[in-house]
């Protein structure tokens, strides 16, 4: 999904009409308070599966995905009014900052629910951060603990995998998407250039060729094509976006197992 503006919010305001007036009617907390959840757990509506998957890990159950993970482009997608439904009904609403469109469908909806901004990064520190933050906002601290656990395990795992396959026992070294470097870490490779979400243009080509990297790690919902045409670099595509069942794992198992094929040349 590219980070860009979304083109299409005329038709969540022409939906809102008659939603503004059952969403009216409910409960809900002051400006800037979540409203109360049922069963004291948290209802959470996301713009897409990797904020879903933020909030699972979270300790979040009740979670409404907006977005298809079909749609590739955030901007192409229209919000049904059962979207809008949702999100008069959430407590939470998560959204990224390249998604601007995540405050109209609260609007459009009447919503009483707090906005939330995530801070979509896979690195895992940056998961670690986000995950025990989102976790206080929905009072789900045990929850995300033991989340917390089993990722880091299964992450250092993975890393001592990929390491282990390293050509000649050595760091390879790479040219990252701005959105990929989290596997660049998990590979434990040598970052010597990075380019985007922009195309390359011939001046970065030229500085980024000159590098000499052995692979590529492009963003698989961004691409532009062969970054690095000719310069015998290896391009690797990189999930950055969970499943529908919004779990992170798979997208650094998936990550993983595009390294070690690169890097064994297969």
């Amino acid at each position: 999904m590219a980070p860009h503006p979304l083109a299409r919010v005329p038709s969540l305001l022409a939906l809102s009409g008659a939603l503004l007036l059952s969403a009216g009617c409910g409960s809900g907390a002051s400006s800037g308070e979540a409203a109360p959840s049922r069963g004291g757990k948290p209802v959470v509506v996301v713009t897409t599966t990797w904020e879903g998957a933020f909030a699972k890990a979270a300790g979040a159950e009740d979670i409404k995905v907006i977005v298809p993970q079909s749609v590739h482009h955030a901007p192409d997608y229209d919000p049904k009014p059962s979207d809008l439904a949702a999100v008069a009904r959430a407590d939470f609403v998560l959204y990224a900052p390249f998604e601007p469109y995540a405050a109209k469908i609260k609007e459009a909806a009447g919503s009483k629910a707090k906005l939330v901004e995530v801070n979509l990064d896979n690195d895992p520190d940056a998961v670690r951060a986000e995950v025990a933050e989102l976790s206080r906002l929905f009072g789900t601290e045990e929850a995300a603990s033991r989340w917390k656990s089993g990722f880091d395990t299964s992450y250092a795992r993975l890393n001592e995998e990929v390491r282990a396959a390293w050509p000649g026992g050595r760091s390879p070294s790479v040219v990252t998407q701005v959105f990929t470097g989290w596997s660049a870490k998990l590979a434990g490779a040598t970052t010597v250039g990075t380019y985007g979400p922009e195309a390359v243009t011939p001046a970065q080509l030229s500085e980024l060729s000159a590098k000499k990297p052995a692979l590529v790690l492009d963003n698989a919902h961004m691409s532009t094509g062969t970054v690095l045409p000719d310069s015998g670099a290896k391009q690797v595509r990189i999930v950055n976006y969970p499943g529908e069942d919004l779990d992170l794992l798979p997208v650094y198992r998936n990550a993983a197992a595009e390294l070690k094929k690169a890097m064994s040349g297969s």
